[in-house]
């Protein structure tokens, strides 16, 4: 457990609480503290894995813990944004994708995980990443009745890009999955 990147993962964890009660402040300031947050959880995204990388101090704790960070910032944030409507009507359908990719991933490394596999990440998939950090953090500070409500005009179409880039790699996580699945079907249809 004590190693650097752990706790860089466990403070972008402790970011979370901050960031949504910021949300409950529901002034500009609020939404610029609150989107200041997620920025500096982003970072520690990056922060962890370079150190862990660097400094040779990849755990498997951290394995499970990074991906882990990402999916509860980016499912808490996404609860909020349309809690609070900075999204509404068709923009709840990237949401939706992206909350519902995020919990098969999850569901598809835990069961990889039982048999000693892993689904490593791709291109796209920090593309992905990507286009949600700048859709996430736009539209955390788009409050509709503030003055930045303007940045739901970068914050929407980039949700939307991170939602399909989602969806593809969603889709290809399962297809390299699926190999497992079948070999885990036949071997108890034996048993």
């Amino acid at each position: 457990m004590g190693t650097l990147p752990n706790y860089i993962t466990l403070f972008r964890i402790a970011l979370i609480p901050l960031l949504v009660g910021m949300f409950y402040y529901d002034r500009p300031i609020g939404y610029l503290v609150s989107a200041s947050l997620f920025m500096i959880a982003c970072l520690t995204d990056y922060l962890d894995g370079y150190v862990a990388r660097t400094y040779k101090q990849v755990t498997s704790l951290g394995s499970f813990l990074d991906p882990l960070a990402d999916k509860l910032l980016v499912a808490s944030v996404l609860v909020m944004l349309a809690g609070f409507e900075h999204i509404k009507g068709t923009s709840l359908i990237p949401a939706v994708l992206i909350i519902c990719r995020e919990i098969l991933v999850s569901g598809l490394r835990e069961f990889l995980g039982k048999l000693r596999q892993d689904l490593p990440v791709t291109n796209i998939a920090k593309w992905k990443t990507g286009f949600q950090m700048v859709s996430l953090g736009c539209l955390i500070v788009a409050d509709p009745t503030g003055p930045f409500s303007f940045m739901a005009y970068i914050g929407i179409p980039a949700l939307w890009i991170s939602a399909i880039l989602t969806v593809l790699t969603g889709y290809a996580y399962l297809r390299q999955s699926l190999t497992y699945v079948r070999k885990d079907m036949k071997k108890s249809s034996k048993a």
